[in-house]
């Protein structure tokens, strides 16, 4: 018995060493939520999330390699090891790490309500009671909708993607939307379809749900590699790389208190 467990034990630092000293890195990411991640026209990544990710596999000198992955199911996928890190717009929460451990913050954006230019709605329940809203399946907007708005009437209506969200706005299949301030404003607000909406009433905001801001999510056995790369943000936060990179996208500071 105690030869097996020598064995299993044996090879599970192995494999913990080889993603640790790996030249190439993988790391999921759903690309579907501009300005962080999304696809060009011709189908390659961009957006800040990424530049930030190949900027933090540069300072610890390996490749990032990304794997597309939908949101909704990129953590089941990390534990399953088909990537080593999440850089996709993940919020730190406690929720989260109960399955995963998180590196140090890459930004913190607001969150708003999104709704017809001159709707009286408002991110409360008593506003929103009877009335469709959209939210981003998986992520930290549907957790709040659930808690605070769906038990009191609000009908909650998921979606794999920011965009289909905004489509059904427009069509008129949603009353209403909560997401991201800046992907709201990037992705649709300063569109052409975006023109009759806008954000109303104050931030959404808990200290729980949204936590401090999004990190890099690693399984809680890759302790060394979120070492090095927490060690990899400290770095670029000093030497103005980030900085340079968030100039490309912002005229604020996205890095957040």
């Amino acid at each position: 018995m105690k030869r097996a467990v020598f064995i299993v034990m044996t090879v599970y630092l192995a494999f913990v060493a080889s993603v640790v000293q790996a030249k190439v890195i993988r790391i999921g990411v759903d690309p579907t939520y501009p300005p962080f991640e999304y696809l060009k026209a011709n189908g390659k990544l961009a957006g800040f999330d990424i530049d930030i990710g190949n900027a933090l596999c540069a300072q610890i000198h390996v490749k990032c390699q990304w794997v597309q992955n939908s949101f909704d199911s990129i953590i089941p996928a990390l534990k399953a090891r088909k990537f080593d890190a999440i850089i996709s717009s993940l919020s730190i929460t406690k929720t989260r790490e109960k399955q995963i451990s998180f590196s140090d913050k890459i930004f913190n954006t607001p969150v708003h309500l999104i709704a017809p230019r001159g709707s009286a709605l408002r991110p409360n329940a008593q506003s929103l009671e009877g009335k469709r809203v959209g939210v981003l399946q998986g992520s930290v907007f549907e957790r709040y909708a659930r808690k605070y708005w769906q038990p009191k009437g609000v009908q909650m209506i998921t979606y794999g993607s920011s965009e289909a969200i905004f489509a059904d706005l427009v069509n008129g299949r949603l009353d209403a939307a909560l997401d991201d301030t800046i992907v709201a404003e990037r992705s649709f607000l300063t569109k052409p379809q975006g023109e009759n909406f806008q954000l109303v009433g104050k931030r959404v905001y808990d200290e729980v749900i949204f936590g401090p801001g999004t990190g890099i999510g690693f399984r809680k056995s890759n302790i060394q590699l979120r070492q090095r790369f927490n060690q990899a943000i400290t770095a670029i936060l000093h030497n103005g790389i980030y900085q340079k990179i968030a100039h490309r996208y912002f005229d604020f500071n996205v890095y957040g208190s």
